[in-house]
């Protein structure tokens, strides 16, 4: 059935009030993907404050065109093409897209092929790196888990220093260290004697006598 032309311009205005919105856009071609199985990848973004819509090529190159300024050419891509709208966290919704385009792999459901992001246009291989990358949340976590593993070494510490001290009935950490064994003195390096070496006096440079002239008399 033919859109009338106040349908497109309809849903021209929607699609650009997305795009207006979005923090970045995932491009991806679609084939005999199901309603139910489209439903399942929105449900899914819409956790994530994202969105996935489907429109005519011209008005998606129309939509770009306005909001961003950027030329894109969807002419010669095979079926369908969909849009993965983030409007939060940028990467994310890639990841959640990625997992369906896995899913589907066999029989090639869903691909990406472009993408834009931080005013820049991508091609298909660099969409789908990104769709790769761990989530903020996952990143987070990460860098929690290594922030956090110091912390745990030192409660095992004290948490071994408190058993010691109940074993050894003591009441303070330092008495822990009292109650060390002394460590072992450094065997003494035995310094053998030198002679004394007899230094002769050397002789003493004869005197030479001065011997005072009478004076004469008066």
């Amino acid at each position: 059935m033919a859109v009338t032309k106040a349908k497109k311009s309809e849903q021209l205005a929607v699609l650009e009030a997305h795009l207006k919105a979005a923090t970045s856009v995932a491009f991806t071609s679609n084939t005999k993907v199901t309603v139910l199985e489209i439903s399942a990848l929105k449900k899914d973004l819409r956790a994530i404050d994202a969105i996935y819509l489907t429109a005519k090529k011209t008005l998606i190159r129309i939509a770009f065109k306005t909001v961003y300024g950027v030329d894109v050419n969807l002419a010669d891509l095979p079926g369908q093409v969909g849009l993965v709208i983030a409007k939060g966290e940028a990467i994310a919704p890639f990841g959640v897209a990625n997992k369906y385009v896995n899913e589907w792999k066999k029989e090639t459901k869903m691909v990406f092929v472009a993408g834009y992001m931080e005013g820049r246009l991508m091609d298909a291989t660099e969409t789908k790196k990104l769709a790769t990358l761990p989530s903020r949340e996952v990143l987070l976590a990460k860098l929690l888990g290594s922030m956090m593993s110091p912390l745990s070494g030192l409660a095992r510490f004290f948490d071994a220093a408190g058993k010691d001290l109940t074993a050894k009935s003591l009441t303070k950490v330092g008495d822990l260290v009292g109650s060390a064994p002394a460590p072992a003195e450094a065997p003494k390096t035995e310094v053998a004697e030198v002679a004394p070496v007899a230094v002769e006096a050397a002789p003493e440079a004869p005197v030479a006598e001065v011997v005072a002239e009478e004076a004469p008399a008066a």
